[in-house]
């Protein structure tokens, strides 16, 4: 693929890969393998994680449109081949969050996407992007798992931060998009639409009385963990780049030699 034409996103904007009926890819193996690679970069790489998470649910019977996707990320790459989390030397201490989740994407399960970033200061320190376990019947259903998802994780983080005599007294800040969870999470009040996600509420609600999280809530297009949940345009990924923490250390390769970028 080093000759490959470049491509803006790494995959195409809004689509959702199933298991389809087209021809099984001749050779799973290779298939596997680069995707396990693809897996080993998103440690640098969080502006990959939704896709390749994505492709890693079809390692067992990849088809010919799973490997053409996984092409995409590499032609994605070859675009971006210096882009890399940058860490400032000085910035405010403390935990920021952004959580979000696309309500019934998958196509095969109809089970919802989780997706969340972690700042500490100006810096990205946890991200991930993962299909919830089990079907959610409404949007705010999903936020709610996300968020319990995401709290989760920053409960770790502040006990690393005690394991390095930290002390962390700020709350941290979580960004949610979803007025219906916001809402349910300051007045917990459960009725029959809401009684199969208590334990959710109760978790996010204990969270906040205990002054670890504060949730405050974000418009939908300055949503960053938008990149962890759903692809996204070419515009709003070069938009959202510097805001995950991701720079580039040299011009790309392709700027200059008259490679058209597609």
């Amino acid at each position: 693929m080093i000759g490959c034409k470049p491509s803006t996103t790494p995959m195409i904007p809004r689509a959702h890969l199933h298991q389809d009926n087209n021809n099984p890819f001749d050779d799973p193996p290779a298939y596997r393998r680069l995707i396990g690679r693809l897996i080993y970069l998103t440690n640098t790489r969080p502006d990959i994680t939704f896709c390749v998470n994505q492709l890693a649910q079809f390692m067992a019977c990849p088809t010919s449109f799973h490997h053409t996707a996984a092409m995409k990320v590499l032609r994605y790459l070859k675009a971006t081949p210096a882009l890399g989390l940058f860490f400032p030397t000085h910035s405010v201490v403390q935990l920021k969050a952004y959580s979000d989740s696309d309500w019934a994407s998958c196509p095969d399960t109809r089970r919802s996407v989780s997706g969340y970033c972690i700042y500490l200061g100006k810096s990205l320190v946890s991200w991930k992007s993962k299909k919830q376990r089990t079907v959610s019947r409404s949007s705010y259903e999903a936020e709610y798992r996300a968020l319990t998802l995401t709290t989760c994780h920053i409960t770790w983080l502040n006990y690393i931060l005690e394991d390095l005599q930290y002390k962390h007294f700020m709350p941290t800040l979580l960004y949610c998009d979803n007025q219906s969870a916001i809402y349910l999470a300051s007045n917990p009040v459960f009725h029959e639409r809401t009684k199969h996600i208590e334990i959710h509420c109760h978790t996010i609600k204990e969270k906040c009385s205990q002054g670890l999280i504060k949730l405050l809530p974000i418009l939908t297009h300055l949503q960053l963990a938008d990149a962890l949940t759903k692809t996204l345009g070419p515009a709003i990924y070069k938009n959202i780049h510097t805001k995950l923490g991701l720079l580039s250390i040299c011009a790309p390769t392709c700027v200059g030699r008259g490679i058209k970028i597609k």
